[in-house]
């Protein structure tokens, strides 16, 4: 067992020195300082991990290993740190958790009530600095933050922008959808009533999955809240004591003394529910305030879906053939440039490079679709408008 323990440990230690290096190197590209305190205070907590599993391997007579690192581990730090700060940390947050498990993993089958506290010590922080990289991603920027929103699936990709900025996703997913089954119709039927049926259909269908889309999304979110909320109060009725020192040390972390964490905390734990609610906010970043209302959200993403959808279709209520794919062509062209330049309102980026950008995206996905409906076409390619 000893000579297991002894393996155990060097392998710890180099863990957390492995941790302080990828912290300190992270922390000297931050440039917000509050998050770089954040880090350089992380980075010195894995050293003081490293410092007392050093001396419990001095008692056990075990070898200090020398710290070094291989060239892949190097460049693959490296290019986690050029990746950007906001993954970076996701990355760090998922390794604070495997670190957990495999503390957890080696302070259950050590007999030494010495070495299970150590771990079990070093295990509870690790567990804290996780939880604090994961309040740290609350900060993104707003245009990080949309940018999330445009780049992952629809509604799950959290409450950036508020319903304003659901509102002009859902109004530039309908723009974009209808648009293109409006140009692979007029493609492959000339621009006659059957691009007007399927305008229509392509709209509501976009609006009512958009809309259920969205309130199934926020209402899974809120039970999810309830449920984390509920394994919280657990977690404080069984191991009050354990919570309070989490706490201290999230306090710790973030910049405040010893005495004054202690201080704070002693106060909320007074107030059970208080209590509940701060470490639920502070550690897991969960607020009522976080999670808007399902009906409010699907109500806007329903209605700026169907507003986007139906810009495409004007045209062919009261035109058809060629005259009414040109002036679709001409709104919906002008439509993705406002909607574009209306992302700035979350964004803060230039509205007109913005607006361009939906407009060149818009105008290319259109083409593809006009070009495959007119493949398709029983006429061939040489059906055309008429």
């Amino acid at each position: 067992m000893s000579e297991r323990l002894i393996k155990s440990l060097q392998g710890s230690w180099r863990r957390e020195k492995t941790g302080a290096e990828t912290y300190r190197r992270l922390a000297e590209k931050e440039p917000n300082q509050q998050r770089k305190s954040v880090l350089f205070k992380l980075a010195e907590a894995e050293e003081v991990h490293a410092r007392k599993i050093e001396e419990r391997l001095h008692t056990l007579g075990g070898r200090i290993p020398s710290f070094s690192e291989s060239p892949f581990r190097k460049i693959q730090r490296w290019l986690m740190i050029q990746s950007g700060t906001a993954n970076a940390i996701r990355r760090l947050e998922e390794t604070e958790d495997q670190h957990t498990d495999d503390y957890a993993a080696d302070a259950a089958v050590f007999s030494s009530e010495t070495d299970s506290a150590l771990l079990r010590g070093i295990m509870k922080e690790e567990r804290v600095h996780a939880k604090v990289l994961e309040s740290e991603l609350k900060d993104e920027h707003p245009e990080q933050r949309l940018e999330s929103i445009f780049k992952k699936e629809k509604w799950h990709a959290g409450h950036s922008g508020g319903w304003i900025g659901q509102a002009i996703y859902g109004a530039n997913d309908g723009l974009g959808a209808v648009f293109g089954i409006v140009s692979g119709m007029a493609g492959y039927t000339g621009g006659s009533n059957v691009v007007l049926v399927a305008g229509i259909a392509g709209t509501l269908a976009s609006a009512l999955s958009m809309g259920s889309g969205a309130y199934l999304a926020r209402k899974t979110e809120r039970e999810v809240y309830e449920a984390e909320i509920e394994r919280e109060r657990k977690e404080i009725e069984q191991n009050p004591d354990e919570e309070r020192e989490e706490l201290e040390l999230f306090y710790q972390l973030k910049g405040f003394s010893a005495e004054e964490s202690s201080m704070m905390t002693e106060r909320l734990m007074q107030k059970p529910e208080q209590f509940l609610k701060t470490l639920a906010q502070e550690e897991l970043g969960l607020s009522t305030a976080t999670f808007p209302n399902p009906m409010k959200e699907a109500f806007s993403a329903t209605a700026a879906t169907a507003v986007g959808g139906i810009i495409p279709v004007i045209p062919f209520l009261f035109l058809s053939g060629a005259p009414a794919v040109l002036a679709s062509l001409v709104i919906s062209t002008v439509a993705h440039f406002l909607v574009g330049s209306l992302k700035t309102i979350v964004t803060g980026r230039s509205w007109w490079r913005s607006g361009l950008e939906m407009t060149l995206v818009g105008l290319l996905t259109a083409a593809i679709a006009f070009g495959v409906g007119m493949i398709l076409s029983p006429e061939g390619h040489l059906g055309g408008l008429h």
